[in-house]
This record gives structure tokens, sequence and C-alpha cells, in this order.
């Protein structure tokens, strides 16, 4: 039984709240896509597709979460040998020294690999050329997000087309309806198209079927290991049609003079989860027709209708409205475009935040069973930017920010499962690359397991990795309090973390244990002498990330009741860790464990800060710490924004500005940014872009503002806490706090005036509003009416 706790403040009085109104959460445009980058995403976490909208020729770009180039592969260097020797010149500061080492003996084999694929596209031709193309109006291309359903509407002459596509997670199937509101005008051909690797041909046992069959050929290319042929995929489109006649002839469906006509998709590949592999048992052309044979294809508005009721029941967690939603009739384009010539559209941020918490439940979810990865679940290559893979020296960590406290919990699940299946392989870098039991993994992975070190020494050397994802786990514990969860998934896999990090860490010359050899993510710095490294030794992020996880490892063992031994050996570790340092010469923190200068003063990544966000080690308990924190951020922003730029931002790196400043409690910077990362970093159909398109941003900017608007790491639920000047009245309803809560909150004038906290436990909690603190109890479902002194 959940407990209730409504606390209101009008004229001094707490009473129950009331439910707060919905906003149209649609993007629309009223013109069809051009690129890739203006069509519309679909996606039910294991399919994904890009709705083009166009009346000339229609493009539907298909993804299937698994299908990926490359094979599974041993790779790691075995460097046990060379270890001490690389470690003992990256404390005796003779950097050359220990990177030739490295370069010599902990280059994995293949260095490299290969990238995630498009499934193909799905077109439609309505004319055989653009001339012939009669006059269209009212045209219409949206995206429900409530409803995952995209919608393209026009007329000619006096009928309206209609288009509908949509991803069902119920029914596993991509399902796309065209209909008409004259009788016989619909004909068209549909067809299905790759650039390589498969072909599509009409079914021999399924009547007005067609059956796609796949192999990647894997060709050679520098160091991404053997040439071959690899993963198989299958796929099978069914047709039904309401009038006219409907027929698959080569690679296509031909419609004549229809009324209507459906089609379902779907698509499969023989990759094994449990295996990180393909496995040849599975026939994925097996699998499409068990999927279709089980739906219910003779009846569209059944599909329909479990799609958005499965669909609803987990976007409608939450709600947000914030500023004038009548710019919601505004086309999205136009409104983004006004953004970017300095106008104010506080209605687009509430859509944005919402827009980032659709992307991800439609790229992290059953039927799906990996993660989001740079891409989310949406690529229409077959080489993509970083292949499209799963970058774990910030991007895949990025991309669950909001998943908790944004009411997603079970988007993490397919990202915590390939964390415990990361486990095995990763004991062998552990052991072969790190002289280190345990377990780890280096700055990327893959559907296939990859933790040996990648892309090169100096890039992928960053076995500080698998500590920052298992803390992911435990924060889904803290937000769920699922102690099966904490005991059974999250515990081992971070005691194993921990134990690595225990055996990996060395002592310098000032008796610290620090990590060696690793790198600050992506970043150089430079010596006296003018040379430049990435390798190091004790880079301040593994320090605060360490001290994350060897405290979650002693709060987590305590709940359970294990490993005292094992606690102890973390408490005496945590004494003998190196400080965060404040450099001499800039006042800001030091990003590497000796005060060098930086070679690029705006890097993009600001690993130091982690301990900020999404750390706890730094926070107004520790004033210094705190005022250094903020000093590093406006010296990154010196270096991007001023005169003279030693850097770059990214869309990505925006959003993280956004919860650095929502830790700083500065509404008014991190309100600067939301409009920034809008503004710079949005592509039309609001996709971030790196450049190029990269979802990670879009998952940061989300969670950077809902941090804005709640905090929880502190042990109190605080309340608007980085609220905006500009963001003077809204109301958010669902989101999460750490300890198990639901919170409400509404404010008017900037000042709030309502929150409802949901509790599902009996503890007692303390609520913050500004300085001031009140604590509740969710013993029973309470109305409190009293006055809110605490909150004055």
């Amino acid at each position: 039984m959940r407990k209730i706790i409504c606390i209101l403040a009008i004229m001094g009085m707490i009473f129950v709240s009331s439910n707060a109104q919905l906003s149209d959460y649609s993007l629309w445009y009223k013109q069809p896509a051009t690129d890739w980058n203006e069509a519309l995403p679909i996606g039910n976490g294991r399919l994904g597709a890009m709705v083009f909208g166009d009346y000339y020729r229609e493009t539907i770009q298909l993804n299937e979460e698994s299908l990926w180039a490359g094979y599974k592969t041993e790779a790691n260097a075995d460097a046990v040998a060379y270890l001490p020797e690389i470690q003992k010149h990256l404390i005796n500061g003779e950097i050359a020294k220990a990177v030739e080492l490295s370069e010599k003996y902990m280059k994995s084999d293949p260095l490299r690999i290969r990238s995630y694929q498009s499934f193909g596209d799905i077109n439609i031709d309505f004319y055989a050329d653009r001339g012939t193309v009669p006059n269209i109006g009212n045209y219409r291309r949206d995206l429900n997000l409530e409803t995952g359903i995209t919608t393209v509407q026009y007329r000619i002459g006096e009928s309206t087309f209609t288009r509908e596509a949509f991803a069902s997670a119920p029914d596993n199937m991509i399902v796309i309806r065209l209909y008409v509101d004259k009788p016989g005008q619909l004909t068209f051909r549909l067809s299905y198209n790759r650039e390589q690797d498969a072909t599509a041909y009409p079914s021999s046992d399924t009547d007005k079927a067609l059956d796609i069959r796949g192999q990647i050929v894997d060709l050679p290319s520098q160091g991404t290991g053997e040439t071959g042929m690899h993963m198989k995929f299958a796929g099978q489109i069914r047709g039904v049609n309401k009038g006219g006649t409907l027929v698959a002839l080569n690679n296509s469906f031909y419609v004549e003079n229809a009324d209507e006509a459906i089609f379902y998709f779907t698509g499969a590949t023989d990759y094994n989860f449990k295996k990180l592999n393909f496995d040849r048992t599975i026939e994925p052309a097996a699998v499409c027709r068990t999927i279709l044979d089980k739906a219910n294809l003779s009846n569209y508005t059944l599909v329909k209708e479990r799609h958005v009721q499965e669909h609803r029941a987990i976007f409608n967690r939450m709600s947000f409205v914030l500023g004038e939603t009548t710019l919601d009739l505004v086309p999205t384009d136009e409104r983004l475009k006004n953004v970017r010539e300095g106008k104010e559209d506080l209605s687009l941020v509430a859509l944005y935040f919402q827009y980032g918490r659709y992307l991800l439940m439609n790229s992290s979810r059953s039927p799906g069973v990996l993660p989001a990865n740079l891409q989310g679940i949406w690529n229409k290559d077959m080489n993509a930017p970083w292949s499209a893979d799963f970058h774990t020296n910030i991007n895949i960590q990025m991309n669950y920010w909001p998943a908790e406290v944004c009411n997603l919990p079970e988007t993490a699940i397919p990202f915590s499962n390939l964390i415990n299946a990361l486990r095995e392989p990763g004991r062998i870098t552990a052991r072969k690359t790190y002289n280190s039991i345990g377990w780890t993994v280096n700055h990327l992975t893959n559907p296939f397991g990859r933790t040996a070190i990648s892309d090169g020494v100096g890039w992928g050397t960053f076995p500080i990795a698998s500590s920052w994802l298992v803390l992911h786990q435990w924060e889904h514990y803290l937000f769920t309090k699922d102690r099966a969860y904490l005991k059974d998934e999250a515990y081992p896999s971070m005691k194993e973390a921990a134990e690595f990090i225990l055996n990996y860490l060395v002592e310098d010359k000032k008796g610290y244990l620090v990590t060696a050899p690793s790198n600050s993510p992506e970043n150089r710095y430079q010596l006296l002498d003018k040379t430049s490294f990435m390798l190091t030794y004790g880079a301040t992020m593994d320090i605060e990330i360490i001290t994350e996880l060897f405290n979650a490892c002693l709060l987590a063992g305590r709940e359970l009741n294990v490993d005292a031994t094992f606690r102890k050996e973390l408490e005496r570790t945590l004494k003998k860790l190196p400080p965060i340092k404040i450099s001499k010469r800039y006042n800001t923190i030091q990003e590497w464990i000796e005060d060098y200068e930086e070679v690029e003063p705006g890097h993009r990544h600001i690993s130091h800060l982690f301990g900020l966000y999404p750390g706890t080690t730094i926070t107004p308990a520790d004033k210094e710490l705190f005022a250094a924190a903020r000093r590093t951020i406006e010296r990154r922003r010196k270096y991007n924004e001023g005169e003279v730029k030693l850097g770059s931002y990214t869309g990505w790196s925006r959003a993280w500005m956004i919860n650095f400043y929502a830790r700083l409690l500065d509404g008014e910077e991190a309100g600067n940014n939301v409009r920034e990362l809008l503004a710079k970093s949005t592509l039309l159909n609001l996709f971030d872009t790196h450049p190029p398109f990269q979802i990670d941003g879009n998952f940061g900017g989300t969670a950077g503002i809902a941090e804005m608007l709640l905090q929880s790491h502190m042990n109190e639920i605080h309340l608007l806490p980085a609220l905006p000047p500009s963001w003077k009245n809204g109301e958010i309803k669902g989101l999460c706090a750490r300890g198990g809560y639901v919170v409400d909150i509404k404010w008017e004038n900037g000042t709030l005036v309502q929150a409802c906290i949901i509790s599902s436990n009996n503890s007692k909690y303390n609520v913050r509003y500004k300085d001031k603190v009140k604590t509740f109890s969710g013993k029973n479902k309470t109305i409190i009416n009293a006055q809110l002194s605490a909150f004055k």
C-alpha cells in the first residue's frame, strides 16, 4: 500500500493536490522530412523506424536492435608481465616511456569493433515521378508522444489521405496503415530495399507476404578483425487490404484501387544475448513467422488499441506543463527556429523533456534485450558514426540518467542485464591486461561483450568503466528499494567491480593508492616540455568514481548484512585514496593528480566534475570544492564561448552542463543551458546533435531538466532546487526520488504552491524547499493541514 502526502501552499495552508493539465505532447510539421534528421522515430525497444512522410515516395527506415557487424572475439592484450613497469614509469613522471610500453604491449587484437547496422528501408511509391504529383493541400506530419503513433495526412482534390505507423511492444512488430476517405483511391508500390547483404521476395508459405533474408558480410577493414559471413537476419511483411487488390511481386507489394491497406513488419537476427554472439541454432525467419502468427492481423483496431494502451501506461506516468501551451499550435520546426533566434518557448522545453522520455522507453525495454546505444535504436548507416556502439566513458551512462528520476525504471533493466553479462568477458580483461581479479571493461563495448582496450591505448585505456557502470545498478536500487534486485543483480556486480579496483590500485610516491594506467576521458595534458599525453595515473575522475563505488558497496553490504571483512577493506582503502585537488594556477578542480596544463581547456569532457554530477562527492557541504567546481565550469565555458576557442561543445556536453548547474543550485544558468541546448545542438526532429546525431544529449537534457526541479541525492527530497527565474509557472507530475517516492510539484510566480509525495515505504523522510527542511512520515495516508512555516 503506497502512502500519499500532499503539500499545498496556498494562503499558508496545505490541501490535497489536484490533477495537472495535460499538454499536447506532439511534434508536428507542415512538410515531409527532407532528410533522415527530420524524420520521426517510432520504436518498441527492439524494433525502430524513422518515418519521412513524403507524399511522392514515403521512406520508413528500419532497425532491429541486435543487427551488428562483427563477431565475438577474445581480443585482450596479455600485458601482465609489463604492467608493473608501465605503472612505475607513470608514477615517476616518465610518461613517454610508459606510453611506449603501453602502445607495444597493451593494444588489443583486433583493436576496433564493427558497426550497428540499418535493417533497410520500406519505400512506398505513389507516383512514377514528382512531375505527376498533383496539388497537395492541408499537409500535416506528426508524432504523438503519448500514443507513439506517427501520422501523415493531406488532401488531393476532395479526398483525404492518411498514413499511420507505430511500433507495437505487445505484438513485437511495426504497423503501417494507409487509408483514404473516398473508396478505391489507393494505388502504390511498397517495397523493401537494403543497400547490401539482403533481399526480399514473395513468401512461399504465407499469402500476401514478403520474406526478407540477409546475412552480414564483413569485408576487410583495418583493425576490425576477420572478414566473413557473420550475423544472419530475416524479416517478414504481411499485407492486408480493404477494397481493390494487393499482390506480392519481386521485392514489393503492388496495391491498386484500394480503400485501405495495412502492413505488419517484424525482423529478427540469430543473435543470442545469453551467448553474447550469434547462434546458428536460431532461425530468424521462423522467429518472424511466429511473431506475426501470434498477432491478430485481421483486427487492426485491436492491434492499435493494445499498442496505445501499453504505450500510454508507461508514458503517462508523468506530465509536465510549462509556459504557454498555445505555442503547441505552431509547427515544431518553426518553434525551434524561433528559439535559435532568441525567442523563448518554455512549452518546447516541456515537449523536449517528454521527448527524451519517449526516446528512452522506445529504445530500451522489452521486447528488446539490449540497452540504448549511441543512437538509441535508430541508425540509417552500415558504418555508423562511432559504430553506434555502447560508449562507456560517459555516453551510455548519460543515456540512463533520466531512467529512474523520470519514472522509467524498466528501461534500466536491459542496461543492467548487459552490465551483468559483461562480467564474464570482463574477468578475462581484468586478469590478462590488468593482472587483477574482479571484472572490468574499457571505454566501449558492443553486443558481443567487448571489454578489451579499443581504438588505441590513449583513448581506450579506461578500466574504471565497470565501476561507473555498476553505480547505475545501485541507483536503480536506491530509487526502487527492490531488495531482491540489490541482492541478486546489483550487489554481485558492484562487489566484483570493487574487487577489481582493490587489486588494481598501486601506491604512488606520496603513499596514496592510485589507478595506473588510466586516462581522463579523451582529454590530453601537457608537460613543461610541451609534450602532451592522454595516459596517466590517478585521474580525478577515477578517484571520484572509486569513492562513489566503495561507499555504495558499504551501504549495500550493510543493507544485506554480508561481507563484513570486505567492507573493512573498502574502508581502509578509502582512507588511502588521494584527495580531490584544487589547482593553484586556476583555482579549479584538477583534472589530473598533478596540476598539468590543459591542451584543450574548453574540452567537451568535464570528467573531473563527476563528483558534482552524477556523483555525490562535491556538494554544498564542502564549500571550497563546491566553489571550485563552479570555477571549473566557468573556465571550460570561457574557452568555448569566448573569443579564444580551445575546445568545442557537443550536444551531450551541453546537456551535462545543465546537470552541473542544477547541482550547483543555479537555476538561471541551468535554464540558459537548456535554451542553448535547444538553440545550438538540436535538429529539426528534436534529435540531439554531437554533431552528427547522438542520442545521449536528449537523455542528458531530459535528466537535467528533472534535476532542476527535484533532487534527492543528499538524503532529502529537495523541491525546485534550481528553478530558472523565467520558468515562472509550471506543474510536473510523476518525478521519482531516491527512497521509493513519486513527487508532483506545482509552482506559481516562481514559488512552490503545491507538492504531492507518494511513498512506497513507512520511513520518515525530509523535504527541503529553499533553505528550510521539514520531516514527514509515510506511515499513513496523510493530508497535512498546517502552516508551512518550515518552508517560508
